[in-house]
């Protein structure tokens, strides 16, 4: 039996590891069990080196049209392997940055898997089959999440496979079918298409990107078709048939069905929570429709059992994660956190344009009753943007016509998921849409579009 621990976390992810080094900041004695590499999906497997893959990509896509730029480069071509490599240096690297921060911050790790026990307990079993026991005051459980499987999308890792085999392909394939159009499905979208692969892309409803505002949706759907991307709304994947030395899929759409023949079938139609077999049902921690059902401060109904991240209501987002584990641990040390506020968390998707939003979308906030205030401002009229070459895209912003809070704030462009930022602390503060006006923005850059959005929901607007 090993010593005691104030903390076990289950998880070293973007919740898990972030809850361990707040843990021991504030004196905790604190021990982490991971089964795979530090740093969970997100570092090895999702949000790190998905972006190393795309800025490879913009890398191509730059080169390609240099002479936009008055820059002569007599020829380009996608090194696909070179740019898979790149991407796995850049997540090995993270995660030994994990490893880093967990000794300077005295932080045990357990390799293994772990199963919950009563009492506080948890059974840690190593890759030798060797079983531990360890006990702590407090358990966090961040388990995670994996690819979700379809009935017809059978996952095989060869035809049909999900985002962990699609970032470390063997060769790059001539034609794809891409299942889904969440920020997992455009982003490789995206990246494919970019560096010359034929890409399909088939959502079930009505819009791409359907978290989003509309117009976002519809812009970046013109946006793909304009590239190349053949995209297929309101279809529905029914059988793939991978007999043959491709894919036949089949696909049911509004206007009958169609066969599109490919390579590889990537299925990115969203994430399953990993609760199976972590001990839930024998400790008695209840869930719910596939996640653990837990209080603003992530306590479950057994003592001393926490649970963050995907796991747990709210969306499946690595900062999401680490704000819970940050709110989670604060809590467990006695202090007073502020319950985390769901509905100003950002998103966003880094295909080119790339995506951010925070907040009420148009529709929403009109379905919530609000009288609103809409202001957009096109990259076209951006000084910026035009110098960068990049006015595709705008900003739109939606206030509250009574009392000038900031509803919503969507927007598509370039090095868009570097300014939302600013929309998510306004709102945090309350600020109003006049606050915004009268905030001065450097000019010129691409962050003045979201002043100049809020001057037009004002009848303010300079420069359109």
């Amino acid at each position: 039996m090993a010593s005691q621990y104030d903390l076990l976390v289950v998880g070293s992810g973007p919740g898990g590891y972030v809850a361990a080094i707040r843990a021991s900041q504030l004196g905790m004695k604190v021990g982490v069990v991971e089964k795979a590499e530090l740093g969970g999906i997100c570092l090895n497997w999702g949000c790190i080196p998905t972006k190393a893959l795309l800025k490879s990509a913009q890398v191509f896509e730059y080169v390609s049209h240099a002479k936009d730029y008055g820059v002569d480069v007599k020829s380009a071509s996608a090194d696909f392997a070179g740019m898979v490599k790149r991407s796995r240096e850049v997540a090995d690297s993270n995660s030994k940055g994990i490893q880093f921060l967990f000794k300077k911050n005295k932080i045990e790790v357990i390799a293994g898997t772990a199963v919950l026990k009563r009492g506080k307990k948890l059974e840690v079993t190593d890759d030798k089959g060797k079983k531990t026991e360890y006990t702590a005051k407090n358990i966090i459980l961040a388990t995670g999440a994996r690819s979700r499987e379809l009935p017809a999308l059978k996952i095989d890792n060869e035809k049909i496979i999900g985002y962990r085999k699609a970032m470390v392909l063997e060769k790059q394939p001539k034609k794809m079918v891409v299942v889904g159009s969440g920020a997992i499905g455009v982003e490789f979208a995206y990246f494919y298409n970019s560096i010359g692969t034929d890409v399909t892309v088939v959502e079930f409803l009505p819009n791409v990107v359907p978290v989003e505002d509309e117009e976002v949706s519809k812009a970046l759907e013109r946006s793909f078709k304009k590239n190349g991307i053949k995209v297929m709304t309101s279809s529905e994947v029914t059988k793939v048939d991978t007999k043959g030395k491709g894919c036949k899929v089949s696909v049911k759409t509004p206007k009958g069905e169609e066969i599109i023949e490919c390579d590889i079938v990537l299925s990115a139609v969203g994430v399953s929570t990993n609760i199976e077999g972590i001990g839930l049902e024998e400790t008695g921690v209840k869930t719910e429709k596939g996640k653990v059902v837990v209080d603003d401060y992530y306590k479950t109904n057994v003592e001393g059992v926490y649970a963050i991240g995907d796991i747990v209501k709210g969306p499946a987002l690595a900062h999401v994660a680490s704000a819970e584990g940050i709110i989670c641990v604060e809590k467990i040390a006695g202090q007073n956190p502020t319950p985390l506020d769901y509905n100003n968390i950002p998103g966003c998707t880094y295909c080119s344009p790339e995506i951010a939003s925070v907040g009420y979308t148009e529709k929403a906030a009109k379905e919530a009753g609000y009288e609103i205030k809409v202001g957009k401002f096109p990259f076209s009229a951006s000084g910026k943007a035009k110098a960068a070459g990049a006015t595709e895209g705008f900003v739109k912003v939606i206030f509250d016509a009574k009392y000038g809070e900031w509803l919503g704030c969507h927007m598509i462009g370039y090095n868009v998921t570097e300014m939302i930022a600013e929309a998510v602390a306004a709102r945090k503060l309350e600020t109003t849409g006049h606050e915004i006006i009268k905030t001065v923005h450097p000019h010129p850059t691409m962050s003045e579009a979201v002043m100049e959005a809020t001057a037009a929901a004002y009848d303010e607007v300079i420069h359109i």
